[in-house]
């Protein structure tokens, strides 16, 4: 089979991969790169060139489906079938088919990761009802703090947010792990987080999920806490609340080694983005992300930046 052939029949899923949450992870992507309500200043996936909220069937469903049927049936190990892709799952009109579908596939469990943008819809919040595991997330309890973090579609309130939010854990049988990402000297004042906690004992999760930016940014100056003022966070909020960061601990290492150096040999010789070697190897950009994550923590690669582009080079 060529290159071209089975990237077009698997351009949709990624994985399964190791995920720091989910065990091994298959992921569907049913949105085009970066198509997204906000554009976030720690995205490790770079900027939104055009944020949105208008959903539709960008991709079609039938098309997912057997993608997913095909890797279901290889007989690798999945622990969680997950949406998440390279923007916001939710803006997919068809999420809520899709996960229906491959509810009546398989035993494997569902997440969806979401930035919880549009759980402010009636038909987003009736849609993700099928998952079993919603992953929402909240970086801001303020306005102004939403705006500068998330950069969000224009019409979008953080008010609202949180009330759909706590209105979806009312209406969800299945867990919701709540996400918050903090950004050094951005969200994490004094002020700030106790908002943020008021928020989340409004919202009630099954987990608060902290995390901080660890790996490169969309902009230079969104800068990572340090472990101690991230225990010292966990502690302020309590239980359940966890640290996600990785800090000093190495992620699991991808499980192909044939493709990690592939990578290498290609960024040897000229620096690279992210879609250069995902389209030159014909695998999904949020797989080879997960290589890419764990040879900057091994030393092996550098990130420079040029003309607002993110390149990968050998050290």
């Amino acid at each position: 089979m060529s290159r071209k052939k089975d990237q077009d029949e698997l351009s949709h899923i990624y994985g399964p991969v190791p995920s720091r949450r989910l065990g091994f992870s298959l992921g569907i992507d049913i949105i085009p790169f970066k198509t997204c309500s906000f554009n976030c200043i720690y995205c490790q996936l770079g900027r939104t060139p055009r944020k949105t909220i208008k959903r539709k069937e960008y991709i079609p469903s039938s098309e997912i489906l057997t993608q997913i049927k095909k890797v279901l049936n290889s007989g690798q190990r999945i622990d969680y079938i997950t949406f998440s892709g390279s923007g916001e799952p939710t803006l997919n009109l068809k999420i809520g088919q899709l996960i229906r579908e491959i509810k009546k596939m398989t035993e494997i469990p569902v997440a969806v990761l979401t930035n919880s943008s549009l759980l402010t819809h009636k038909s987003v919040r009736q849609d993700l009802i099928a998952a079993d595991l919603v992953v929402p997330s909240l970086d801001a309890a303020s306005q102004k703090i939403f705006s500068y973090v998330n950069r969000p579609y224009p019409s979008l309130k953080i008010e609202k947010i949180i009330e759909s939010l706590k209105l979806f854990r009312h209406q969800f049988n299945g867990s919701i792990w709540l996400e918050v990402m903090l950004v050094k000297g951005i969200n994490d004042s004094k002020d700030h987080l106790n908002k943020l906690k008021q928020a989340i004992k409004i919202i009630d999760p099954n987990k608060i999920q902290l995390n901080t930016v660890i790996r490169p940014p969309a902009e230079k100056f969104a800068a990572a806490l340090s472990l101690m003022e991230m225990e010292k966070i966990k502690n302020d909020i309590g239980e359940p609340c966890e640290i996600i960061a990785n800090f000093n601990k190495k992620e699991q290492k991808p499980p192909v080694e044939h493709l990690e150096e592939a990578i290498l040999a290609m960024i040897k010789r000229r620096p690279l983005t992210l879609d250069d070697i995902s389209i030159s190897l014909g695998k999904h950009r949020n797989e080879i992300i997960k290589y890419l994550n764990w040879l900057l923590e091994e030393g092996k690669v550098k990130v420079i930046n040029h003309q607002g582009l993110k390149y990968y080079e050998t050290q």
